[in-house]
C-alpha cells in the first residue's frame, strides 16, 4: 500500500493515471548494491514515454528552483520535464516510479520491467481495472492488492472535488488545497494557462507521483464550471 493510494477520484478519473514504483529490499534481503538496478528502472521508463519520474529523496522531473519574487514562479521557471536530471541526480537507495498517462505505455513498461527482472519490488498504483490490465499484459498474477476506502462524506459532484483531485495527486501532502484551488482560478481568469499552473503544482510533489497529464485535464474541467 502506498501514499498514492489517496487520490482523490472515480475509477474512471484514473484512465489517464499509471504510476509503477520500484523499491529495494530493506535489510538482510537486500543483497549488493541496488542502485544500478533502480537506475536501470528508470532508463527504461524513459522509452516509454513517461509523463513524470522521481525518487523520494530528491523529487520529480519538475522541481524547485531558487527565485526572489513569486511572479518568477511562473515568468522565468521551465516547465519542460527534465528527467535526465533525475537519473543523473540517483545517489542512494530509495522509492522511484514512474508515471504513465496512458495504459498501452504502462502495460508495455510493466511487461519490460518482468523480462529484465531488475531484482526489485514493483508496485503499480492505479484503478484496480488498470493494475490488472498492466499485470495481465505482462503475464503475471498480481501478489496482493491494497485498496483506499475513499474519502468519507465528501461526494462525487461537490464543488471542491476539483481542488481534491489535484492535492490528493502528491501524497504526502505537499499540495495545499488552497494551492490547487488559487492555480484552478487562475486559469478561469485566464491570468495563467493550464500548462504553467500544472507546472508549478508539479515542483511541490516531492517525491516525483504527480501526473501532469491528469492535472491538466482535472484543471481543463474546472475551467467549465461556474462555481
Amino acid at each position: 500500500m502506498t501514499n498514492t493510494l489517496h487520490r482523490y477520484g472515480t475509477a474512471e478519473s484514473f484512465v489517464d493515471d499509471y504510476i509503477i514504483f520500484a523499491l529495494p529490499a530493506k535489510g538482510v534481503a537486500q543483497t549488493g548494491d541496488p542502485v544500478p538496478a533502480l537506475k536501470r528502472f528508470l532508463e527504461i521508463a524513459l522509452e516509454y514515454s513517461p509523463v513524470n519520474i522521481g525518487d523520494a529523496t530528491n523529487g520529480g522531473s519538475i522541481r524547485p528552483t531558487e527565485h526572489t519574487h513569486a511572479l518568477e514562479h511562473f515568468e522565468k521557471r521551465p516547465t519542460t520535464p527534465d528527467f535526465q536530471k533525475v537519473i543523473d541526480g540517483i545517489e542512494a537507495a530509495t522509492t522511484y516510479s514512474a508515471v504513465f498517462a496512458t495504459a498501452e505505455d504502462a502495460q508495455a513498461f510493466v511487461q519490460r520491467i518482468a523480462v529484465e527482472d531488475l531484482g526489485l519490488s514493483i508496485n503499480i498504483s492505479s484503478s484496480i481495472a488498470n493494475a490488472l490490465g498492466c499485470c495481465k499484459a505482462a503475464g503475471l498474477t498480481r501478489h496482493s492488492v491494497g485498496y483506499s476506502l475513499g474519502f468519507e462524506g465528501i461526494g462525487d459532484h461537490v464543488p471542491n472535488r476539483h481542488v481534491l483531485a489535484l492535492s490528493t495527486m502528491c501524497g504526502h501532502g505537499m499540495i495545499s488545497q488552497s494551492l490547487a484551488k488559487k492555480m484552478i482560478d487562475f486559469v478561469k481568469e485566464n491570468r495563467r494557462s493550464p500548462d504553467q499552473v500544472t507546472a508549478a503544482l508539479s515542483r511541490f510533489c516531492s517525491c516525483g507521483i504527480f501526473n501532469p497529464v491528469r492535472a491538466k485535464r482535472i484543471i481543463e474541467d474546472a475551467r467549465k464550471k461556474t462555481y
